[in-house]
């Protein structure tokens, strides 16, 4: 019994995240609806099996619930992701707080210490690490626009500071402002400003804020249109965390907490 109830919860997340990662693909957006109907399921099946089978471990239950709650809310409050990937890790708390060993281990031994008490975080921590590979693909982009334009990545950019070039080529490529006028996913990395009557100047952002890009985008737009600048901008994708978090919760049941086994390999090496 013990290993059907941990099969139920494990299908209900791979269910609900699955559906949840292809609606932040598509939309960039999940329904309320989702999480309302999750959550419930997810406390019901969780709780029974807890009672019937560990009464004695629902402490652990609650104490996953609430370090993974007070986690998702700073981090949504600190602008490093969205209201869904907050409310996704919350559910992943409610139905997996630990990792389900009576139906599963991991390919590479015994669950890691932070998932047997806090398996939420670390299949966060996983989803973390497979979105950084999106740098990759950054990379690779800005090296085949400059080798095809054979132009200067940061021209326009002069006075700005190194380490500001250096995190927008890591974090961001270029595109054409009609590409960033249609794809709402997108988020512009550089911003245009008026400094005195007729002139005006470009600045790379660091951490673009969701709710001024709207506006950057119509400066861009503008300033395009007038000649101000070329037609081509740095920007960088809003990654769909869901899809890297539903990834991760795969690999943290199958392979298990990549940050472990990477420290354990650190530490076998030496």
């Amino acid at each position: 019994m013990n290993e059907v109830l941990d099969g139920a919860r494990v299908f209900l997340c791979l269910a609900f995240l699955t559906y949840a990662s292809w609606s932040d693909l598509k939309k960039r957006e999940v329904s309320n609806t989702v999480w309302a109907i999750f959550a419930p399921l997810a406390l019901a099946l969780t709780s029974l099996q807890f009672l019937l089978f560990a009464p004695h471990l629902l402490y652990v239950y609650a104490l996953s619930f609430v370090i993974t709650s007070a986690f998702s809310i700073a981090i949504f409050y600190a602008g490093a992701f969205g209201g869904a990937d907050a409310k996704a890790l919350i559910c992943l708390a409610l139905a997996l707080p630990t990792y389900p060993a009576h139906l599963l281990q991991p390919l590479t031994g015994l669950p890691s210490p932070l998932s047997s008490l806090l398996f939420p975080i670390a299949t966060f921590c996983n989803a973390v690490l497979l979105a950084s590979l999106s740098v990759f693909y950054a990379i690779l982009r800005n090296f085949l626009w400059k080798r095809r334009t054979r132009m200067r990545l940061f021209e326009g950019f002069e006075k700005e500071l190194k380490w500001r070039k250096f995190l927008t080529f890591l974090c961001g490529y270029k595109v054409g402002t009609a590409e960033l006028e249609k794809r709402k996913h997108l988020y512009p990395l550089e911003d245009i400003r008026v400094i005195d009557v007729g002139e005006s100047e470009r600045k790379l952002l660091v951490m673009p804020k969701d709710e001024e890009s709207g506006e950057i985008v119509e400066r861009i737009l503008n300033a395009a249109r007038q000649g101000k600048i070329p037609n081509e901008v740095w920007v960088t994708p809003g990654l769909p965390l869901l899809v890297f978090v539903t990834v991760g919760l795969i690999v943290a049941l199958s392979l298990g907490d990549i940050v472990w086994i990477l420290l354990r390999l650190a530490l076998e090496a030496r």
